[in-house]
């Protein structure tokens, strides 16, 4: 019996169309998720006439939902409210068109007949956004995607791995979200299509979400909603990590934290590569969790953590078919996740920080997700109160609710990539999770590696969630790496290689004269180590935005300037958190930047000079400037510099304002390593509501709605204005203050 023969017909004489996709019928329904969202799903009919359900998925997370229409045929059109939301549906073609305010979000329509060629069509009238990270950036129209983890698919040695997310946000008010099933996007004609793979039992059963955005900031409070909020990294995660890779022996991990430590170099955490990828890592071999006694021994980790370092290991070949619901599930398997983490726990029982789960583009997808469960679950197993963190190169959507760090793969050493890496990183904080970086000074080395690249890439990376260094031929990775005259180890095996583009490589061959003693990188890499360390509270402030709404911590500037088409298309330049924005240089060589600034005032973060904006600027750069400007009305805290974020500041936090218009800035702080932050009544949080008034000059301080007790001390600040040497000082004790500034 054919699955189409086992389906009741519809009675004669009745006018009503089946519901039908890819060839065959079945039942769809239409739900309502919340005021703006829409979930379409299709159930095609089994054998006995029934919907079919879908397979289980660990993607999205619970939540509620209204079933508004339930439909097996349908006679003329059928409307809903879907919260704001007007759903009008309609057959032949099967149409579900999305109206606010009179006007259209989006018009989706199913193919009915064909089921080899099945697709979900939907407008792309305006740049389209998203769908994680690699491949062609910015807008992700014109291109076809696969939506397959792949290390070296599409440019790899420019756009890093692909991790796909099947989130993607039209800039014209509309996001969508291909639950199931997995599918391709095709977004290289006038109309997007999504297709579906078929199932084995031909047809596909579609889980589709439909978003309203009227604000940006909307997309992403939903993307949450759907997958999971990102949970609140430690602090140490702000700070700096210095990757290493070959080690000549046992005394180099000590000598290099001391050098960071003599040099007043601030470092938070030393990540330590495997042997297998590099000829002698802190492990015995690829999968190994054994030391080598050649590289690195077990009592170096108490003496790391002498000297106020994290250790993060790096370790691969997790299990194809690794599973689990939960570290606490029983199983007798090897796969599953509490038997894999069981290999991990004495090396945590040592104080090992952080793990480097490496690889995985091989994973299915469900092992994908499974893999951050099993390092997130795995360590609160073990410190059941200490926030855990680890850096992989593999993901999809819901990997931020597990406290992944995703970084773009082993790319190489161009000032090409470095160019890309910026759009790769905001759509992958768009669609996958708020924490992304580099190699910051590209992973494979070419013949354009020299200090100059390696320092704008620095540069940028101080401005990236991740702020990490590592690379073949690590010892340039160093920020004094540019003048110890050696390369370090070269790595390369081969005298020459092929890409993945087909193209043959060579082992870079000595930079020019000088490079190996260039002088002149340290103390810019000072310049901007010290800048991170002295934005700590600014950035953790901004990673908490990112826990609470999803936004994430590099912003495209459409986010904030959705009304300007300018802005709107923009993926070379970014703001981080709200208020600052960040122009990369990306050129060899380059005298000036060419920088669009949004509508209001900007004060360039160097000088102090007042710019108006929504125009293009040429800003003259040297070597040490990174172009950066802060919105007029922001008020930035500033910690003193610190050689670790575990270090206390005995000096009072500066808020610097920039005068040119209102401002306002939620000032969050806490232990930086308990799981207190889940709870809105934490006692400890520090929640201190800045607001400026520039008409009248005048900063106030006081408690946020969400802190729940007064500071048990005085919280010391100095107030400055942007370009102006005088400042006052002022003592926060949980009621509201206020000062005028002259």
């Amino acid at each position: 019996m054919s699955l189409l023969s086992s389906v009741p017909a519809i009675a004669p004489g009745n006018a009503a169309t089946e519901i039908r996709f890819a060839g065959h019928p079945g039942e769809l329904v239409i739900s309502e998720v919340s005021e703006r969202t829409a979930r379409i799903q299709f159930f095609p009919f089994d054998l006995n006439g029934r919907p079919r359900q879908p397979a289980k998925s660990t993607v999205l997370v619970p939540f509620d939902a209204t079933e508004k229409l339930r439909l097996k045929a349908l006679d003329g059109t059928k409307t809903v409210n879907v919260g704001t939301v007007r759903v009008n549906v309609t057959a032949d073609p099967l149409t579900i068109a999305f109206q606010r305010n009179g006007k259209q979000v989006q018009r989706i329509v199913l193919d009915a007949a064909s089921a080899t060629n099945a697709a979900v069509h939907f407008q792309t009238a305006a740049p389209v956004l998203g769908l994680g990270e690699g491949a062609q950036q910015f807008d992700r129209r014109g291109a076809l995607y696969p939506m397959e983890p792949s290390w070296g698919g599409w440019n790899r040695s420019v756009l890093g791995s692909v991790v796909p997310s099947p989130f993607l946000i039209g800039t014209e008010g509309w996001a969508l979200f291909a639950h199931r099933p997995e599918g391709q996007f095709d977004l290289r004609g006038d109309v997007g299509k999504f297709v579906p793979r078929q199932d084995s039992d031909g047809g596909a059963a579609l889980d589709i979400f439909v978003v309203s955005v009227e604000e940006p900031a909307a997309a992403l409070a939903e993307y949450i909603r759907l997958t999971g909020r990102p949970v609140m990294p430690p602090k140490w995660a702000l700070g700096y990590f210095q990757s290493h890779r070959t080690l000549p022996g046992p005394d180099e991990p000590l000598q290099i934290a001391r050098t960071f430590r003599e040099k007043n170099l601030p470092c938070d955490a030393l990540i330590y590569l495997g042997t297998g990828y590099c000829t002698n890592g802190w492990n015995t071999g690829h999968g190994s969790l054994t030391f080598n006694s050649n590289a690195f021994a077990a009592d170096h980790v108490r003496a790391l953590h002498d000297l106020n370092f994290k250790v993060v290991l790096h370790v691969n070949r997790a299990p194809r078919n690794l599973f689990g619901n939960s570290i606490n599930e029983a199983s007798d398997s090897p796969l599953h996740i509490r038997n894999y983490w069981r290999r991990h726990s004495a090396l945590a029982s040592l104080g090992v920080d952080g793990w480097w789960p490496d690889d995985g583009d091989e994973l299915p997808l469900e092992a994908r997700l499974t893999r951050h469960r099993c390092y997130y679950e795995g360590s609160l197993s073990d410190e059941p109160n200490v926030r855990p963190w680890s850096l992989h190169r593999t993901g999809y959507a819901g990997a931020q609710r597990y406290g992944g760090w995703i970084w773009s793969g082993d790319i190489d050493s161009k000032w090409e990539t470095l160019a890309a890496q910026v759009s790769v990183g905001l759509n992958h904080g768009l669609s996958l999770t708020p924490f992304w970086g580099t190699d910051t000074g590209g992973f494979y080395p070419s013949r354009e590696l020299t200090g100059e690249l390696y320092i704008r890439w620095f540069q940028f990376s101080a401005f990236c969630p991740s702020f990490r260094s590592h690379g073949r031929t690590w010892l340039l990775r160093l920020p004094w790496g540019w003048n110890t005259g050696s390369f370090g180890p070269i790595e390369h095996g081969p005298a020459e290689r092929t890409d993945f583009t087909g193209n043959i490589t060579r082992p870079p061959q000595h930079p020019p004269p000088g490079e190996l003693r260039n002088e002149s990188i340290e103390p810019i890499a000072r310049k901007f180590l010290e800048l991170r360390y002295r934005l700590l509270p600014y950035n953790y402030s901004v990673a908490r935005q990112a826990v609470d709404h999803g936004m994430p911590m590099m912003r495209a500037l459409w986010l904030h300037y959705p009304e300007d088409p300018e802005a709107v298309k923009i993926g070379n330049e970014y703001l981080w958190g709200r208020d600052l924005l960040v122009a990369p240089v990306t050129e060899p060589g380059a005298q000036s930047r060419r920088i669009y600034l949004p509508a209001g005032a900007w004060v360039d973060w160097w000088t102090g000079e007042k710019v108006e904006g929504k125009r293009w600027i040429d800003r003259p750069v040297d070597l040490a400037t990174l172009p950066l400007y802060a919105r007029a009305g922001a008020i930035i805290p500033l910690d003193p510099v610190r050689q670790h974020t575990g270090q206390h500041a005995t000096d009072p936090t500066t808020l610097r304002v920039h005068p040119g218009a209102d401002g306002s800035f939620v000032l969050y702080d806490d232990d930086g390593e308990s799981l207190g932050y889940r709870d809105d009544s934490d006692p400890r949080a520090v929640w201190i509501s800045m607001r400026w008034n520039d008409a009248e000059r005048r900063l106030t301080l006081e408690s946020d709605q969400r802190m729940k007790r007064r500071p048990p001390a005085a919280r010391r600040f100095t107030v400055e204005i942007a370009g102006h040497a005088r400042s006052l000082p002022v003592e926060f004790r949980g009621e509201r203050v206020s000062l005028t500034l002259d």
